[in-house]
């Protein structure tokens, strides 16, 4: 079975993104509240489709729900446009897009605290979800705003469309 790498070292930072220490995934997870970066592209198509990837069962955190197209953590020693290119070609096979910068902001749950730096493009050309996911697809506008509030999505994706006034 497929698991997360739960000693992947990851940088903390500050709440503007200054690294002040790493710790271990499952640090990180655990309820410490260690302030993380991660990365999120939002994949829309020329029809203005989103894509939105299927998390797998065996994640740590949200499995087996609908979520933002990319999604990942900073490595350490890592910047926010490596992480995303890198995580945008291990996730969906894609390389050749231009990214939108739309916000960064601190999302917190019960086990953990990220600063999200948060992205969109527009890509029409193919898509190879990796074995990372449990697959994917294009979904309209309309298909997400009638499943939000039902559990099918990641509570961090939901805000998201919030808070960046994402449609």
């Amino acid at each position: 079975m497929n698991q997360d790498n739960n000693q992947e070292l990851f940088p903390i930072v500050d709440e503007e993104g200054n690294v002040i220490g790493s710790a271990t995934r499952s640090e990180c997870h655990s309820g410490s509240k260690l302030l993380h970066p991660v990365i999120h592209l939002h994949v829309f198509n020329s029809k203005g489709e989103l894509y939105l990837q299927k998390r797998p069962a065996w994640k740590d955190v949200q499995p087996a729900k609908w979520d933002t197209s990319v999604g990942g953590h900073v490595d350490l020693g890592e910047s926010v446009e490596i992480a995303l290119n890198r995580e945008a070609q291990e996730e969906l096979g894609i390389s050749d897009f231009v990214a939108e910068k739309l916000a960064h902001y601190v999302f917190e749950s019960a086990r953990e605290r990220e600063l999200v730096f948060a992205h969109k493009t527009t890509y029409d050309g193919p898509i190879t979800p990796s074995d990372e996911l449990d697959g994917g697809r294009f979904w309209s506008i309309e298909e997400i705003k009638a499943q939000m509030g039902k559990d099918v999505f990641t509570p961090n994706f939901e805000g998201e469309i919030e808070r960046t006034h994402l449609f």
